[in-house]
């Protein structure tokens, strides 16, 4: 995965998303909703085939936002796996 930075302020971030699709950035699209700072939180594919995403970040400070909603996914996928590894015991 590499990210290209179309748009960067303290407010609003835009970033290509390149080698990813749907399951990345819908996860991040929705755990971002859960910060009561976000204003904005979409993304878009404009080429299904050939485009890579464009995750769209606007917030009180999106940088920070996204950092945050980083760091929740990680926390609930190691939650997940812990349990998936009781889970198969």
């Amino acid at each position: 995965m590499e990210l290209k930075v179309l748009e960067k302020s303290k407010a609003r971030l835009k970033l290509e998303v390149l080698g990813e699709d749907h399951t990345l950035c819908n996860a991040l699209k929705k755990e971002l909703w859960n910060d009561e700072n976000v204003k904005v939180s979409g993304y878009n594919i404009p080429h299904s085939i050939v485009g890579n995403p464009i995750l769209i970040v606007e917030a009180s400070d999106a940088k920070k936002a996204l950092n945050d909603a980083v760091k929740r996914l990680k926390k609930k996928n190691s939650e997940f796996l812990e349990q998936f590894k009781k889970a198969l015991k």
